[in-house]
């Protein structure tokens, strides 16, 4: 049996890397997922690339930094598909990588925008008819840069560890409201967002000695968890931040 058979789900940043895999594997599993991003035409793709699947993928183009295409956004899926069972906010930038003392305003500015202020955004669009309904499931994509930071990495690690604690504090309160939030910390991943960090032979050999697990992580073993927190087979897990990095953080 499908795992997600009938459910809809909004997943942001749906064209490409973790977030397209994450839809993909939706939709393996029967869900329709509806994947976000600004340019039509790289959405359309990835639909037309996973129109085989059992579930549906349904793009719609939204810039998630701004709250009027959020709010179409939500609309147009619960006035399509009646409404909104799961919410996966990916979508992420990094404007920001550099020394702690260049950061300026915009850059703050920005990365708050799309890496936190989305989630709390999009949350509070697509929260309330969850508990309405005594059921739902929010995964937010953080980063292991949230649970130790990262070096020139001001911006990017203080958006996710925020992130991190924006999940215990829905959690908390949305819990008893029947609706689970839960976020996960991927380590290296081989995506457009991180290739800074995989592209140099030299840096990613250095990275991957350090980690038990000796492979680059692939946008696939992220979807493979969201799928977990998004299912019933998690049903007595919230407020937890699932750490996926090959064991780079253990001691």
């Amino acid at each position: 049996m499908s795992l997600l058979q009938g459910k809809v789900a909004i997943v942001t940043g749906g064209s490409r890397g973790i977030g397209k895999a994450i839809a993909e594997v939706f939709a393996r599993e029967g869900a329709t997922s509806v994947i976000c991003g600004r340019k039509q035409p790289s959405l359309d793709q990835v639909a037309h690339e996973l129109a085989h699947l059992p579930g549906k993928v349904v793009p719609i183009a939204c810039h998630v930094g701004k709250g009027e295409d959020l709010t179409r956004l939500v609309d147009t899926v619960a006035r399509d598909h009646g409404r909104i069972d799961i919410l996966v906010n990916n979508a992420a930038t990094n404007v920001a990588q550099g020394p702690c003392l260049a950061v300026d305003e915009g850059q703050f500015d920005k990365m708050v925008e799309t890496n936190l202020k989305s989630a709390f955004r999009l949350i509070r669009l697509v929260a309330p008819g969850m508990c309405d309904r005594g059921s739902g499931s929010i995964v937010n994509i953080a980063s292991i840069a949230g649970l130790r930071p990262q070096f020139e990495g001001l911006m990017y690690s203080m958006t996710k560890a925020a992130l991190i604690m924006m999940t215990k504090s829905y959690a908390l309160e949305l819990g008893p409201k029947g609706v689970r939030v839960n976020a996960i910390a991927p380590g290296l991943i081989q995506t457009v967002l991180s290739e800074y960090y995989w592209k140099d032979e030299a840096m990613l050999a250095g990275r991957l000695e350090r980690q038990p697990i000796k492979h680059l992580g692939q946008p696939g073993e992220i979807a493979e968890v969201a799928l977990l927190l998004a299912s019933d087979r998690a049903s007595y897990l919230t407020g937890e931040t699932i750490v996926v990095d090959g064991g780079l953080l253990l001691p």
